[in-house]
C-alpha cells in the first residue's frame, strides 16, 4: 500500500501574505490540513492558525483542528496530541498527503513539535517548511535591526524572575520576550525606559496589530496571548 506524505508548514506571524510560496503550494495540493487552536472555558474555541488559513481559498472539508486548553496543565494537551497523531497516522496509511500547520515558525515554540516527536518515533517521512517568527516581523515593522556584527540575541519565553531578566539584559544586546501575558510585572520591574529601548507588539499582521515603545501605554493594554517585547540597550539603538 502506498504511504502518504506529511509536511510541517509555517504560516508566519499573522499576515497571510507572510507565508512562503513553498508552504502555500503545499497547502493547496495536500488532502488534509491539521491546525492548532485554543480551548477556553465553557468550551469556546479559537484558532489563530485557522484565521490565517481562511485567506487561502482552501477546501474547508480538508481542514481539521485540534484544540488545546490555555493553561500550564499538560494532561489534556498530551491526550489531544496523541489523538491527533493517531488521526494523522490513519490518513498517512491511507496514502493521503497531510500538512500540519502552525503560526509563526513551525520549529519555534510550536505545538507542532509535539506531533513531530511522535511522527519521528514512528519513522514516518516528513518535510518541514520554515517561516517568519513574530519577533522577526516586529523588527521589520519597527525598521530596527535585531542584531548587528557580534551582537548577541536571546529569546526567553515566560521569563521567571526579575533577576533572570536583568541578567539577560546585562549579557545580551537584544532580549526577545515571548509569552509575556502573565509576567508583565516582572518585565516592568526589570526595565528602565531611560536605559532600555522597549518595543511592545500584539497581534502582529492582523487588523488588531498594535505596536508601542512607551511603557505607560503598554500598562493600559490588556495583554493578549499573541504579544511580545523586544528590549535593547539605548546605547546600542542610537
Amino acid at each position: 500500500m502506498t504511504k502518504g506524505k506529511i509536511y510541517g508548514v509555517s504560516l508566519g506571524p499573522g499576515d497571510p501574505d507572510l507565508i512562503t510560496l513553498k508552504g502555500l503550494k503545499i497547502l493547496h495540493k495536500v488532502d488534509k490540513i491539521y491546525y492548532p487552536g485554543s480551548l477556553f472555558k465553557k468550551g469556546r474555541k479559537a484558532s489563530y492558525s485557522r484565521a490565517i488559513l481562511n485567506h487561502y481559498e482552501l477546501d474547508s472539508a480538508k481542514l481539521e483542528g485540534f484544540y488545546l486548553k490555555m493553561d500550564l496543565e499538560r494532561e489534556q494537551a498530551k491526550t489531544i496530541y496523541e489523538t491527533t497523531f493517531q488521526q494523522i497516522l490513519a490518513d498517512y496509511n491511507k496514502g493521503l498527503s497531510i500538512a500540519i500547520v502552525s503560526e509563526g515558525d513551525i520549529s519555534t515554540y510550536s505545538s507542532f513539535s509535539y506531533l513531530l516527536e511522535k511522527i519521528k518515533a514512528h519513522q514516518l517521512t516528513i518535510n518541514l517548511i520554515p517561516g517568519i517568527t513574530s519577533y522577526l516581523h516586529l523588527a521589520a515593522e519597527s525598521a530596527m535591526p535585531l542584531c548587528l556584527q557580534n551582537e548577541k540575541v536571546v529569546v526567553i519565553p515566560r521569563v521567571q524572575s526579575k533577576e533572570e531578566l536583568k541578567e539577560a539584559i546585562n549579557y545580551f544586546d537584544t532580549v526577545v520576550l515571548m509569552k509575556i501575558k502573565s509576567v508583565m510585572d516582572i518585565i516592568e520591574s526589570a526595565t528602565n525606559e531611560d536605559k532600555h529601548h522597549i518595543t511592545y507588539a500584539e497581534r502582529l499582521g492582523t487588523q488588531e496589530q498594535f505596536i508601542t515603545n512607551h511603557w505607560d501605554t503598554i500598562k493600559q493594554r490588556e495583554t493578549p496571548y499573541f504579544s511580545l517585547i523586544i528590549i535593547k540597550n539605548k546605547s546600542i539603538t542610537k
